[in-house]
């Protein structure tokens, strides 16, 4: 096991400072033989045995040394004579709080917790104690770390997961738990969480959806397109379960006479619920609308407790101005000072070349920009146009070049055997000049980062139109980036007029423009997320990110190292 961290010392201390542990002073400890047992148990964290308590190991052990050691081995969950602490019947409910974050009670000793604490009466059983105390501190401690870090290290089941995780100061965070009076532990886990709005609304909907399923959740049968003004023997069933769902209102239902019609209020529920699904809003009830109609409440309490889990990876402030792109929504958001500006959609990576998750920073523009391909995609995709039609770099306005800087050299196509070449053995570079074929469209906006990633126009707008939008090679193509050059160079700062933006970009001559501060960029991905209405909206995992994190949320807890 490796040394404990300082900043992992300072998190234990702080913790307990926070919730008002330490304030016994220096009140002797009646029974001697409880902390012997503790200081005994905590000094063989340094050796090959891992520590264990009633059977159960314990995750956070070289937290527990430090605090305890800390408190010269002083129990925290009995007092000065071996009976239960005031904090102790505040124990379970602490740890059940869990759950409301979408993590799982069971990994913070629940169970055994609850059957030591109701065999504790009368007993004089001190190492029963003692692995109450553990069991008891490690939970909490756990709980507590997971609420402000995230129970999953992303990069583990992910690597195209790069956001940096701060390390909060956990002495200013727990500042207000360090008064006098009683100390409500379930407050003080519940400040640890994310205080992001979203974050409580989503958790909302996840005791909303909990609900759900403790009811018998029978799918609505197949059958043929449900249009407006028709009668089907579906229409009921549909009718309940947006209902259920809290996309219909029952005051809206004025159909009870007749239940299989398909009228015009349940039809604004059915849009209202494609809106929130990412469907076509059109007021039909076909295979997609029904299939997400009948996904089961089970599987909307995992995807929920995923996105839970996603925010607790968050930076706890992503700035007072910032630009946000939703991956799994294919939508882009500015935001300023809590007020959402633009919103637009966007175009997103394949499924086989996935846009990364991390966090950069805007410095600059480049309008009329040309694009120098990845070598990569020149090889993948390029290299067959240029096979099928000898015209096609000509056309597209692609030059060939060899080498870099003073020993580039501009390579005539007619002059390469083409057919001789393939994606492993590519030797050239492609640069496409600016104009109307240019990949990147008029605009490029960039936060320099390690993946060459970034945002910018498109001249296939086409792609648009489509509800789901995975088509690019991994960076982000925007519907309206005139807006949005617009905002940047002339409505946050005055950097060009209007007039002048115009005027560059039809010149057609390559402009880089630098921001005067720059502008914080993050690229998510979240599959269900609460909209600007207060609506939780769900989408289709394109990148299959939900499972393996919903099946690490599951597994049996890991030692708390590694953070």
């Amino acid at each position: 096991m490796r040394a404990l961290k300082p900043v992992m010392h300072r998190f234990a201390c702080a913790f307990v400072l926070g919730v008002g542990l330490l304030c016994a002073g220096g009140a002797a400890w009646a029974e001697v033989e409880l902390r012997e047992h503790l200081r005994q148990r905590l000094e063989a964290v340094h050796s090959d045995s891992p520590l264990v308590a009633a059977g159960s190991d314990l995750g956070s052990a070289e937290l527990l040394h430090a605090l305890y050691q800390q408190r010269a081995w002083r129990p925290i969950w009995f007092d000065a004579e071996g009976r239960p602490s005031a904090m102790q019947a505040q124990l379970l409910a602490a740890v059940d709080r869990a759950a409301d974050h979408g993590l799982n009670p069971a990994h913070y000793h629940r169970g055994v917790l609850e059957e030591l604490l109701a065999e504790q009466v009368g007993s004089a059983d001190r190492r029963m104690l003692a692995d109450i105390e553990l069991l008891a501190s490690d939970g909490l401690l756990s709980l507590a770390y997971h609420l402000l870090h995230g129970r999953v290290d992303p990069e583990s089941i992910d690597p195209d997961w790069l956001l940096r995780r701060e390390l909060p100061d956990l002495f200013e965070l727990l500042a207000d738990g360090r008064g006098e009076g009683p100390v409500d532990l379930v407050a003080v886990l519940d400040s640890l969480g994310p205080r992001y709005p979203a974050y409580q609304l989503l958790r909302e909907q996840l005791a909303l959806k909990r609900g759900l399923a403790v009811n018998s959740w029978q799918p609505i049968a197949s059958g043929p397109l449900v249009r407006p003004e028709t009668h089907d023997a579906r229409v009921s069933a549909i009718r309940q379960r947006l209902i259920e769902l809290g996309d219909l209102v029952e005051s809206e239902d004025q159909v009870a006479s007749d239940p299989d019609f398909y009228d015009a209020a349940l039809v604004r529920a059915v849009r209202a619920f494609q809106d929130r699904h990412g469907l076509m809003i059109d007021g039909l009830v076909g295979p997609r609308t029904l299939g997400e109609l009948n996904v089961p409440p089970e599987r909307r309490v995992a995807q929920l407790r995923a996105n839970l889990e996603r925010w607790r990876w968050l930076p706890r402030d992503l700035g007072d101005e910032y630009l946000l792109v939703n991956i799994a929504g294919y939508s882009m958001h500015l935001r300023s000072f809590g007020e959402i500006l633009m919103t637009q959609r966007v175009v997103v990576g394949t499924p086989f070349r996935r846009t990364p998750v991390f966090s950069g920073s805007m410095s600059y523009l480049v309008l009329n920009p040309s694009w120098e391909v990845p070598p990569r995609l020149a090889g993948q995709d390029i290299l067959p146009r240029i096979r099928a039609d000898e015209t096609y770099l000509e056309t597209m306005g692609f030059s060939v070049y060899q080498g870099w800087g003073a020993d580039e050299q501009r390579i005539d196509p007619a002059s390469v055997d083409w057919a001789r070449l393939s994606a492993r053995n590519f030797p050239y570079r492609l640069r496409q000049a600016p104009g109307p074929e240019n990949a990147l469209g008029r605009v490029k906006f960039m936060f320099p980062n390690r993946h060459n990633v970034y945002l910018h126009d498109t001249p296939t707008r086409t792609l648009f139109a489509h509800e789901e939008r995975a088509f690019s090679s991994g960076c982000i193509r925007i519907e309206n980036p005139e807006a949005l050059t617009q905002w940047l160079l002339n409505e946050r700062s005055t950097i060009m007029t209007p007039e002048r933006i115009r005027a560059v970009l039809d010149s057609g001559v390559e402009t880089t423009v630098r921001l005067d501060r720059p502008l914080p960029v993050h690229l998510l991905y979240w599959t269900a997320w609460v909209d600007d209405r207060g609506r939780v909206q769900y989408r289709r995992d394109i990148y299959r990110r939900d499972p393996p994190l919903i099946e690490a949320l599951d597994a049996a807890p890991d030692e708390l190292e590694g953070y």
